[in-house]
């Protein structure tokens, strides 16, 4: 059976991204989904003479370890100030001291979610661009404005959205 790492950029406990992420991952059928919170994995700030100092954070090869072991990637990215929230950067700070390769080439469905109207496009764009300089392979991407309006937990009220994003799902599992 494959198996599908899901996660949030984001470390807020009620995080819009992070439901979007669980919610496509377990669209998915046949597959085992390993759903990861970034508060779970301790992470300083990271700076060269800390790493110098102590070294790199269990908690990051740990996170590398998940991706390693993975078929596919589905990430939802939270924007702030029109780009990666701090952790998130923080933990591809980390991981890039690793592996500056680390996304492994596994195929990542890039989502962004957002309350307003353009659904996190400013990061996805960032996204698109920086992460295959780390090897990512982002088969499918997709944006949802307005969480608020257009999320519930049966799925994507609006249909053109909604059928959106079973078209980059589908793109997804052929690549997994």
């Amino acid at each position: 059976m494959k198996n599908i790492l899901v996660f949030a950029g984001s470390n807020s406990k009620t995080s819009i991204n992070k439901q979007l992420a669980t919610f496509v991952g377990a669209s998915i059928e046949a597959v085992g989904l390993t759903v990861l919170d970034l508060n779970n994995f301790n992470l300083p700030l990271y700076g060269i003479d800390l790493e110098n100092e102590k070294g790199i954070p269990k908690d990051a090869e740990i996170f590398l370890d998940h991706i390693i072991k993975t078929d596919g990637i589905i990430l939802s990215l939270a924007e702030h100030n029109g780009a990666y929230a701090t952790v998130f950067k923080n933990l591809i700070d980390w991981l890039s001291r690793i592996d500056g390769k680390f996304w492994n080439n596994k195929p990542m469905l890039l989502m962004a979610t957002s309350p307003g109207g353009r659904g996190g496009q400013s990061v996805l764009e960032i996204a698109k661009d920086r992460f295959p300089r780390h090897n990512a392979n982002v088969v499918a991407t997709f944006s949802l404005p307005s969480f608020n309006d257009n999320f519930s937990e049966e799925g994507i009220k609006d249909q053109a959205l909604n059928k959106a994003l079973n078209q980059e799902i589908e793109i997804f599992k052929d690549h997994i």
